[in-house]
This record gives C-alpha cells, structure tokens and sequence, in this order.
C-alpha cells in the first residue's frame, strides 16, 4: 500500500520519498521514514549511502547472507487442518471432515466392486473362449493314434495303438453278445454294456464347453464321442434319473392311484439344504403318478423324498435299492449313491458313461419314461392347491426349437458347485437312431443346452429334405413307438 512521506517541517514530500508498509500488519518497512527516510540509496538530506549489497553489509541476523537466508516454510498441518488464502491455518469442520470420509468410503467400494466386475467378466471369457479349446488341444496332442478299449466297469480307457487288436477283439464280442438277445424297446441294443471302437472320436469341438461328455448309439451300444468320459464326477440331480427307474420297478401301475401325504420332516429337509422342489404344502395329499412328475420336471427334492420313502420305508432303504441296481447294470465299481436327490456328496457319483447307462434303462421303463419325456405337467388339485401347480421340463422346453438333427425325446439337468451344470438326454436322430448324450460341469444351464446341440449336430444325421417335405411335419415318435406328446 503506497503512502505520501512527510518531512520534519510537515510539508509534503516528492515521489521519490515514497515509503512503503508491510501487507497485513502496521510497521514501517526497514526503509520506513523516520526523519532522515530514504529511497533508492538516498538520504533525504541528499547524501547517498551504500546499499547493503553494495558495501557488502545487510541487516540479515548475524550469520546469515542474501545466499542463506532463513526461508519462511510451510507450516506443518494436523489431520483436519488446512490453510487459508491469509496464509492461517485452519480446523475443517466435523460435517466437512465427516462427508469426506464418506466419498472416500464410497470411492473404495465402488473400486473393488469394478475389480471384481472385471475379474469376473475376464474369468467367463476365459472359461467360455479358451477353457475348452486348451484342453481339447492338450488332449488332442497326447494322443497317438488312440483306440479305445472296454473293460467290464463300464470305464473307457485310452490306450496307445498297440492295444488297437486287443480292443477291437473285446467290442466284437461285446457286440455279438448284445446282438443274441432281444431289446427291451425296439431300436434299443440288449443289456448295457456300451463299448468303443476304433471309431470312437474324442469330442474336441470348441463350441462344447462341457468337461465331461459321452455319446451313445443305442442301436448297438457304441460310444460314437468321448470327452474324459471316464472320469467320476458328482451327478447332481442326474441322480433323480436313479430315482424314478428304481421307484418304477417297484410299483405296478395301478400303485400309481395311491396317495403320499407330505410331512414336515421331508420339507424342513429340503429347505434346509436348499434343494429345489414343487413346494407342495405339509399334509397335502398326493398321488403316486404325481410324484413321478416331480421329481423329474422341476427337479423336486420334496417328490424325490417322498416317492423313496413311499417305495422303500425310508430314505436309507431306497439308496440301498438304488445301489443294487447299479450293481445290477454293471456299474457298481464307479457310480455309487447316497441320497435320492442328488444333494453333494462324496459318496455320491458316477462317470457320464454310468448315466448314460441308467438312462438308458429308464427309458425303457414305461413310468419312468413318461417323466423323463413330459415337457409340462399340471399336478392333482388338491386343498392346498385346488389348481394344481404346473411345472415343466426346463431342458425339453428350451431344446425343442434347436437344431439337433432329430428330436429330444427326453431328459434331465442337474447342478452342483463341485460338477457345475450337467444334463442327460436320449434323442432321436433324422435317420430313426437312438443316442444317448451326457455331459458335465458346463458354466451355466443354457451353455449346457448348447453343448447337446453342438454334440447332436456333430454326429447326428439329419432327415433328408425331401422326406420332410413328404411328411409335411417333423414329429417324431417315442420309443415305445406312439406319437411323442409335448405338452
């Protein structure tokens, strides 16, 4: 701030006497008027004085040069402290200091939260695009040349091509064998034994995404494609497919008229372990048929349940007719069973060869074949449901309108953490075959449909054109040999 100097004698000075007075405070400058006030050098009587830079001198503290001055530093500032445009420091308010420390909370989660996103979203595009062609390719170069050879579990083993004669030699008998006895449906081969051939391909398409999976041909039991088929995995609700072939061959169908009555034990059980079921309600009466429906369509643990007990007394009784039978198709030394639903367990397993092998003999049953085929079924009416409760086959429904080069006929998924999305299907080719298609641990339920279409296209042959064009229609037939019903 500029002021007029004054002399002693009270009369105003020039310009050049011009003093000066330090921003924010009252005292005069070290050139501050005191009489004898000088200017550039000057005295006001007219003399001139050195400067300080000229003489060498300066009114810095003693010590000290223009060179080493003392420098005025930034004061040091406690959290919450600040400093204003004045140069003071100051205390930020609690609701200021508080709506900071919410952003940076906010910022935080929404950080790990975009980490997260991307980890997931880079885990599915490797799990979806690179998963499975690293491991078709792995697998396609550790084979030289590779037959196939049977042994009586039911297991496929990939052997090198020195064993080529000695497997060759075990599918003729196996299929000669098969060949001398009659089938239970037609177009089925007899008994279930399924074997490999020189033929026999490794599934290495990489729109397959699948783990595990296995291709039947029904007509003579050869597996046509294999992906670690001999590998044992948890089935999931697969296992429901053990299930209704049991409980089938053990009631007759006039059985199917009697009536279960639901009980608390059976679901608090399934809600417990967050089983899926047809939430039928405590003390509803229900008939047998309808528990068939059940346990296959909605994939109903409450059904499951109360279908085993119904059969056996108890649910330990039924796992113990459950394991018999696979002992009986011959599968015993790798599928083993622990409970009707399917529910996690290390007891509770089997390859995809062992479930095509119970599929197969579930469809040749008539009760446990109509519920594998059903895509949607409306349950008996009862008080707590007086319009019944509608369910459907999730797998039949969303396969109906693909491309598999013949018609689903029937099926069942099933999924747990430990084996991911699986699904079992019969199908019947354009060419009137039979094939069964298993698989294991896809990533999701839709990709596990796909994977049936994408094996079904492979190395199904499809109806020639001008026969669909002859027919006028694409139905299909069961194989008990009727028209197949979708609804």
């Amino acid at each position: 701030m500029r002021i007029d100097n004054f002399d002693g004698s009270g009369q105003k000075g020039s310009e050049d006497n011009t003093a000066y007075i330090k921003r924010g405070d009252n005292t005069r400058s070290k050139r501050g008027f005191n009489g004898n006030s000088q200017v550039n050098g000057h005295r006001s009587d007219g003399s001139r004085r050195h400067s300080n830079r000229d003489s060498g001198q300066n009114d810095l503290p003693k010590g000290y040069s223009h060179d080493n001055a003392p420098r005025k530093t930034r004061p040091k500032l406690q959290p919450g402290e600040y400093i204003d445009k004045y140069g003071r420091v100051r205390q930020h308010s609690e609701a200021y200091l508080r709506r900071v420390r919410q952003v940076k909370i906010r910022l935080t989660i929404i950080g790990i939260a975009a980490l997260l996103f991307i980890i997931l979203i880079g885990f599915l595009i490797w799990n979806l695009f690179f998963k499975g062609n690293d491991e078709a390719e792995k697998s396609l170069a550790n084979q030289e040349e590779p037959a196939v050879s049977f042994e009586d579990d039911s297991i496929i083993q990939i052997k090198s091509t020195s064993s080529n004669e000695a497997s060759t030699e075990a599918s003729q008998e196996t299929q000669e064998t098969q060949e001398s006895s009659d089938p239970a449906v037609p177009g089925f081969f007899a008994g279930y034994n399924v074997y490999p051939t020189e033929e026999t391909v490794y599934i290495s398409n990489p729109e397959v995404n699948s783990n595990y999976a296995v291709l039947v041909d029904l007509t003579d039991g050869h597996i046509v494609g294999q992906k670690n088929a001999d590998t044992v995995i948890s089935p999931a609700s697969m296992t429901k497919i053990m299930t209704v072939l049991v409980a089938a061959e053990h009631i007759s169908e006039d059985d199917l008229d009697n009536t279960v009555t639901m009980t608390r034990e059976i679901a608090d059980f399934v809600y417990q372990n967050e089983s899926s079921a047809v939430n039928y309600a405590v003390d509803e009466v229900i008939p047998v048929r309808d528990l068939f429906f059940g346990t296959i369509l909605p994939s109903g643990g409450d059904a499951a349940l109360a279908l085993a007990n119904y059969v056996a007394g108890s649910e330990e009784a039924f796992v113990t007719m459950m394991n018999e039978k696979a002992e009986e198709l011959g599968i015993s030394s790798t599928a083993h069973f622990a409970n009707p639903i399917g529910l996690y367990s290390e007891e509770n397993h089997c390859t995809v060869t062992d479930m095509a092998i119970i599929l197969k003999a579930a469809m040749e049953n008539p009760i446990s074949r109509e519920a594998l085929s059903t895509k949607r079924f409306t349950t008996t009416p009862t008080e707590q449901h007086p319009e019944g409760i509608d369910i459907s086959n999730w797998f039949l429904r969303r396969i109906e309108d693909k491309d598999t080069h013949g018609e689903v006929l029937g099926a069942k998924t099933g999924f747990v953490v430990q084996s991911g999305n699986c699904a079992a299907s019969c199908s019947l080719s354009g060419d009137g075959k039979y094939y069964i298609c298993v698989t294991g641990q896809a990533h999701s339920a839709w990709r596990c449909i796909y994977d049936h279409v994408a094996i079904y296209q492979d190395y199904l042959t499809a109806s020639p054109e001008d026969e669909t064009a002859e027919d006028g229609s694409t139905t299909g037939s069961d194989v008990s040999g009727n028209s197949s019903s979708a609804e």
